[in-house]
C-alpha cells in the first residue's frame, strides 16, 4: 500500500526555516523605528503584525516539533541551520522592547526574561550541536551569515535588560551585570564568527547562490551592537555598568562607522549575486535577514545622532528607515504570495511541489 502523499502545508511546515523568527525581528525593527520618528499609527500597525507572527511562529514551530521532528533535530544539528534559531531569542527582545516603548510592560517584562532563559539554553546547547557535528564535512567549509545571529540574540538582550532596569529596583546590580554581560558577549562573538566566515571564503571560496541573505546580517548583528551600547550607557548607575561605561560609549561611533561601511559590500554583492549571475529574486524566508540589518542601522543611526548631536547621521538614519520600510512592505508581500499560494494547494498534493519550500 502507497504512502499517502503529503499536502502542501504538511510539505511547508516540515521545510519552515529555522530562523522564520526574523519576520517577527524584521517587522519590530522598523516598528520601534516608526516609533521614534513620530509615525505611531503605522508603528502600530506593524506591532500588531508582529505580535500576530510571534503567536503564529510558535505555534507552527511546535507543530513542526511534534510532527517532523527528524527535520527539527537536522535543523538544530546543522552548522547551516542551526544558529537560525536564535532569531527567536532575538525576535523575542525585539517585540518586547517595542511593547515597552508602547506601555505593555506587564507582557513585555515577561518576554525579556524568556529570552534570557532562551540565550542562556541555545548558547551552549545549540555550539556543542554544531561543533560536535560529526558527518565527514568540514564545518569551516558551512560556516554563513546565520551564525552571525548568534551575535545578534547577545545584543538583543542587552538591550531588552536595559529597558526592564526601572521595573527591577532591588535587582538594579544584576540587571546590570545581564546587560554588560550579554553586549560584551555578543562583541565577542561577533569577532569570532567574523574570522571564521572570512576563512571560510578564503579556503573554500563562495558562489553566487551561497551568497544568500543571512550575510547582511553582518552589518545588522554590528548595529544592534551600537543601540545596545548606548543603551548601557544611558543606564541608571551600577557597578558593571559604571565600570564599563566609558569602555563601551568609546565603542559606539566605531561600530555605527564599520556598519556604514559595509552597506556599498552587501549592495554590491546582491548586484553580483542577482543581475551579473542572474541568480532568481524570487521571496525566500531568509530575505526577512535583510529587513532587520537595515531597519537596525536605521534605528542606530537616529539614536546615535541624538546622543551624540549628530544630525547627519540622525536624518541618515531617517533615510534610511524608509528604505527599510520599502524593503519590508516588499518583502512581506512576498511572504503573502507564498503563504496564499501554499494554502490553495493545501490538499492537492501533486501541484504542491512548487511551494513545498514555503517555510
Amino acid at each position: 500500500m502507497s504512502e499517502r502523499p503529503q499536502s502542501a502545508f504538511s510539505q511547508a511546515l516540515e521545510h519552515l526555516s529555522p530562523g522564520y523568527f526574523a519576520l517577527v525581528m524584521g517587522t519590530g525593527i522598523v516598528s520601534i523605528g516608526l516609533h521614534e520618528v513620530g509615525m505611531e499609527p503605522l508603528s502600530l500597525v506593524l506591532l500588531g503584525i508582529a505580535a500576530v507572527s510571534y503567536v503564529v511562529l510558535w505555534v507552527l514551530y511546535v507543530w513542526r516539533a511534534i510532527t517532523h521532528r527528524a527535520a527539527m533535530l537536522r535543523d538544530l544539528r546543522g552548522p547551516e541551520m542551526a544558529f537560525a534559531y536564535f532569531t527567536v531569542v532575538a525576535g523575542t527582545d525585539v517585540l518586547a522592547v517595542r511593547l515597552i516603548a508602547g506601555g505593555y510592560a506587564a507582557v513585555a517584562v515577561p518576554l525579556v526574561l524568556f529570552a534570557a532563559l532562551l540565550w542562556f539554553i541555545f548558547g551552549y546547547v545549540l555550539p556543542w550541536q554544531v561543533l560536535m557535528t560529526r558527518d565527514g564535512k568540514p564545518i569551516l567549509a558551512r560556516t554563513n551569515g546565520t551564525w552571525f545571529i548568534w551575535a545578534v540574540a547577545s545584543q538583543s538582550l542587552a538591550i531588552g535588560m536595559t529597558r526592564i532596569m526601572p521595573y527591577f529596583p532591588d535587582g538594579r546590580a544584576l540587571v546590570g551585570i545581564l546587560a554588560v554581560l550579554s553586549w560584551s558577549v555578543g562583541v565577542a562573538l561577533y569577532g569570532g564568527i567574523a574570522i571564521l566566515v572570512l576563512l571560510r571564503i578564503v579556503h573554500f571560496g563562495i558562489t553566487p547562490r551561497e551568497f544568500e541573505p543571512p550575510y547582511w546580517v553582518a552589518m545588522g548583528a554590528m548595529a544592534i551592537a551600537v543601540v545596545a551600547g548606548s543603551n548601557i550607557v544611558a543606564m541608571d548607575s551600577t557597578p558593571m555598568v559604571d565600570a564599563t561605561r566609558t569602555l563601551i560609549a568609546g565603542t559606539i561611533a566605531i561600530f555605527w562607522s564599520f556598519c556604514l561601511w559595509l552597506i556599498p559590500v552587501l549592495v554590491g554583492a546582491g548586484v553580483w549575486r542577482h543581475f551579473v549571475h542572474k541568480v532568481p529574486l524570487v521571496y525566500v524566508p531568509t530575505f526577512w535577514s535583510i529587513v532587520f540589518p537595515v531597519g537596525m542601522f536605521a534605528v542606530a543611526s537616529i539614536n546615535l545622532g541624538r546622543v551624540d548631536r549628530l544630525p547627519l547621521v540622525e536624518a541618515l538614519g531617517t533615510v534610511f528607515l524608509y528604505v527599510a520600510l520599502g524593503v519590508w512592505a516588499l518583502v512581506f508581500i512576498g511572504m503573502m504570495r507564498r503563504v496564499v499560494a501554499v494554502l490553495r494547494a493545501t490538499g492537492y498534493p501533486s501541484s504542491a511541489r512548487g511551494v513545498s519550500s514555503a517555510g
